[in-house]
């Protein structure tokens, strides 16, 4: 096993047809900001953002358009991003809290409950009534783990500015944000920063105030689509420059599926692969990503190297792919571990 400090990889780069330049990862690259030192909150890691119940549909495709075809699985699981990541923290070993909304019914009991199983607290949260849980049916290939997310929410689960409980945002070392309620994450992470509490995004479509929000935060970490979409940039290092350019964040992430992830700091490219699994499903890779980049970030603190960092999240990721559901392969501290190069 190699150990901090012991290797540099020279790796070449190339997305969506694009070259991008060799880029040297050094395990000296550390990130310039640090969590909350522990003992100082009362939770590891405070999350805002969306919860979900999603019904999965799973099929031998291709999938038949105008046509009937019958689901080899169809079962219900808990999701939604910053929920799910907040899971993945939890079962990392770290103590969090969720700030969001459950709807009146059957499925936001079970969101709720499933986050309390899980060891998150959830007593800053509300459910509101006369409204249903967000939810999404999600038909996932069982050739390939590919998946495609059908899904609707309730209006009056949107929480705005004036609805975050701004004591309990301050209340962890770091903070993760999603893009779901862009003022309410855009408070937050303000409040976050004010209180001299990092902040974390998991950012994947363009939606209003999403600007302001990207403005607010210290971590972008971004679906592999979303550069592009904000920037109108076709090619992806190009539109991620950009997108760094344009909010300067400490560290700009995106997540690349099947070929790892690849980071920006300090105009410098860092690249990190993948890990090999048997995909049965991906959906949630990327909350389990954001999950564990946060956890290694916690466990690293002051000496958090990005290329650990990213090495971490992207075990973390794959191995969640082992299993249906957005938290069906969450691995536990011993299974990551044991699928890492580098000791943390």
């Amino acid at each position: 096993m190699q150990t901090k400090g012991e290797y540099q990889v020279i790796v070449p780069l190339r997305l969506r047809g694009e070259a991008f330049r060799s880029v040297s990862i050094h395990t000296e690259m550390r990130l310039p900001i640090q969590p909350v030192p522990a003992g100082r909150a009362q939770y590891d890691v405070v999350g805002l953002g969306l919860n979900s119940i999603d019904l999965y549909a799973v099929f031998s495709g291709p999938l038949k358009i105008n046509g009937k075809q019958q689901a080899k699985t169809l079962v219900k699981h808990p999701g939604g991003q910053t929920a799910t990541a907040l899971v993945t923290c939890a079962s990392l070993g770290w103590r969090g809290s969720y700030i969001g909304r459950f709807g009146e019914d059957e499925h936001g009991e079970l969101s709720r409950s499933s986050l309390i199983r899980a060891g998150v607290d959830v007593s800053h949260s509300k459910i509101v009534p006369g409204t249903t849980n967000q939810f999404a049916c999600i038909l996932v290939d069982q050739r390939t783990g590919d998946r495609t997310i059908i899904w609707d929410r309730h209006r009056g689960l949107a929480m705005t500015d004036v609805d975050v409980p701004l004591a309990a945002v301050a209340s962890g070392r770091v903070l993760l944000v999603d893009c779901g309620e862009t003022r309410a994450a855009s408070k937050a992470a303000q409040h976050a920063k004010q209180a001299g509490i990092p902040s974390v995004i998991d950012v994947e479509r363009v939606k209003p105030g999403i600007e302001e929000l990207l403005n607010s935060v210290d971590i972008i970490i971004a679906a592999e689509e979303f550069p592009s979409s904000l920037t109108g940039e076709p090619m992806l290092g190009k539109a991620i420059r950009q997108l760094s350019s344009q909010f300067n964040p400490t560290l700009m992430v995106v997540t690349l599926g099947a070929e790892g992830s690849l980071a920006l700091m300090d105009g410098k490219e860092i690249r990190s692969p993948a890990i090999r699994v048997d995909a049965i499903d991906t959906t949630g890779a990327g909350d389990a990503f954001r999950g564990g980049f946060v956890s290694s970030w916690l466990a690293t603190g002051a000496d958090a190297e990005v290329s650990v960092l990213l090495e971490y999240a992207n075990v973390v990721a794959g191995l969640n792919c082992r299993a249906l559901g957005a938290r069906g392969g969450i691995p536990t501290k011993l299974e990551v571990d044991n699928n890492l190069h580098t000791e943390i």
